[in-house]
């Protein structure tokens, strides 16, 4: 697989800033919950965008409040569905970040699968039959994909390009936007492409330190702009895969994908900076203890004063049974309590000392 592209000074300038922010994010010291609560917020922001951008009717607070409280928005079934399922799914890419899951055909179909059914789908298979992407108030013919004799090829090449690309000297952020394009451009499946391309992209940028400490949004410059992101993926003029596209010039599309990606993290090192600036109420010493998720739920206590495993499972992405698991061996370290005991629908709060905690991390 030969990607046929040129290095601009644009494309370079933006690999320097990008790179600058990265330093500059590596460097400033935030206390562990505000982290917490930047990653949660940039995670929602991600979770709301991406979806947007395929036309979920959800504003950000209502998303927020779908995979957060698991609220339900009568009439917009499939768009809580979608967001939860989103949401879910970002927290598993960030797990296989850290773990350093090799990215394989696998993998994909079964980062598919909690995008588009949920965590508790079978990995999803490869189109059977062809798809086209039309534009939706016209119904003009946009782009029609290879055929779905081809597909498996096309993703075992795309794979084993990934692989070589990881261990080359390939920029991380541009082996993340050609992955991106070429996803979209095999069209694996016959629904979630964009959604799962660009969770993708993330997981390939995340596995190789380009986090920012998961504050960043892409998918809101993204979104913010719809026209020119979709402009940048028209590399070629004709729709048929097969008449050009596999040969264009993807310089446009780079310069778009770095460009967005370096404004993202200017904008997050500027913010980063200012929040590390401002006064804050001491943690409590134990709350350095705590591990990720149960930082995550505590971020939970910043919007609601008791929480039941539902939530806990919601936010985390677990089983309720595993959910109700962790909340006793919080509530056994004494910085959760039982605040409702009833069996089905037992509620939870912070003890004293972390309301106290959280009620001045609120007001800030």
């Amino acid at each position: 697989m030969n990607f046929r592209y040129t290095f601009t000074l644009e494309m370079v300038q933006d690999l320097m800033d990008i790179e600058a922010a990265r330093q500059t994010v590596r460097l400033t010291v935030l206390p562990p919950q505000l982290a917490e609560e930047l990653r949660r917020q940039a995670r929602v922001r991600s979770t709301h965008y991406t979806t947007r951008i395929e036309g979920n009717r959800l504003t950000l607070a209502e998303a927020e409040e779908a995979v957060l409280e698991g609220r339900r928005f009568p009439g917009r079934e499939r768009d809580v569905r979608e967001v939860q399922n989103t949401y879910r799914a970002l927290q598993q890419v960030e797990t296989w970040a850290e773990r350093q899951t090799p990215v394989t055909e696998d993998l994909i179909r079964r980062l598919h699968a909690l995008i588009e059914r949920g965590p508790c789908a079978k990995a999803t298979p490869y189109r059977d039959g062809q798809n086209v992407i039309r534009e939706a108030s016209t119904g003009a013919l946009v782009y029609l994909p290879p055929e779905s004799a081809d597909v498996p090829g096309l993703m075992r090449d795309l794979v084993a390009w990934i692989s070589r690309a990881e261990g080359e000297v390939l920029p991380t952020p541009v082996v993340a936007g050609l992955a991106h394009y070429q996803f979209v451009t095999i069209h694996p499946f016959y629904d979630g492409n964009g959604r799962t391309a660009r969770a993708l992209a993330t997981l390939l940028l995340y596995r190789r330190g380009y986090d920012l400490g998961r504050f960043t949004s892409l998918e809101e410059i993204y979104a913010q702009d719809l026209d020119a992101y979709y402009g940048a993926l028209q590399t070629h003029p004709h729709h048929n895969t097969y008449e050009g596209r596999a040969e264009a010039d993807l310089t446009g599309w780079l310069v778009y994908f770095l460009r967005s990606m370096a404004a993202i993290f200017r904008r997050v090192a500027v913010e980063v900076q200012a929040q590390a600036a401002e006064p804050r109420a001491p943690e409590p010493s134990a709350l350095r203890q705590l591990d990720r998720r149960a930082r995550i739920v505590l971020g939970l206590f910043t919007h609601q004063e008791t929480l039941t495993n539902n939530d806990v499972a919601a936010a985390l992405g677990l089983s309720p049974r595993a959910a109700r698991d962790l909340t006793a061996g919080w509530v056994a370290e004494s910085w959760l309590e039982i605040a409702d005991p009833a069996r089905k629908s037992r509620r939870y709060r912070l003890s004293a000392e972390y309301r106290r905690f959280v009620s001045a991390l609120s007001a800030e």
